[in-house]
């Protein structure tokens, strides 16, 4: 359960949202339990099923709405301890990974957080795997040149 909230987390960037996402899987997940294949991975399964309701909801919310994502500065929860260089950093390469256009932040996270195969990425999105190659070159290239430049920046302004 806690890989399926976080997962709906880097979806919807909303905590709550997420609770749904996750709440609204178990449900269809039992709805559709006899889709389920026997011996395959079952949290792959469940990933593809909060995948596709939350670009169904995605879709009503644009209809409905027409408003967009959470900004990121709205996850950021107050902290009062001190931050450690490492904590510090770690931060700064969220914030990178949260910038990436949608599609390739939750490639990123598939891949190297939750520790897909590119195939079981590509079944999970619906997308060929050759799409899931090259969001991640693109994502990993874009967090490169980010990374690159901030020192740059920083060095102009002392």
């Amino acid at each position: 359960m806690t890989r399926l909230w976080r997962y709906g987390l880097v979806l919807s960037r909303n905590r709550d949202i997420a609770e749904e996402l996750v709440q609204s899987t178990c449900v269809r997940a039992l709805e559709r339990s006899a889709q389920y294949t026997p011996g395959t991975r079952i949290d792959r399964w469940l990933f593809s099923i909060l995948h596709s309701i939350w670009i169904s909801d995605l879709r009503a919310r644009h209809v409905r709405m027409g408003q967009g994502f959470v900004t990121s500065d709205e996850l950021i929860a107050p902290d009062t301890r001190p931050q450690d260089d490492d904590r510090l950093h770690y931060q700064k390469i969220m914030q990178r990974v949260s910038a990436l256009p949608e599609a390739q932040r939750n490639t990123v996270f598939l891949v190297y957080v939750e520790g897909f195969t590119y195939q079981e990425a590509a079944e999970t999105l619906s997308v060929p795997i050759g799409t899931i190659m090259s969001r991640l070159a693109t994502a990993r290239a874009t967090l490169a040149k980010s990374a690159d430049a901030r020192p740059a920046a920083k060095e102009k302004r002392l």
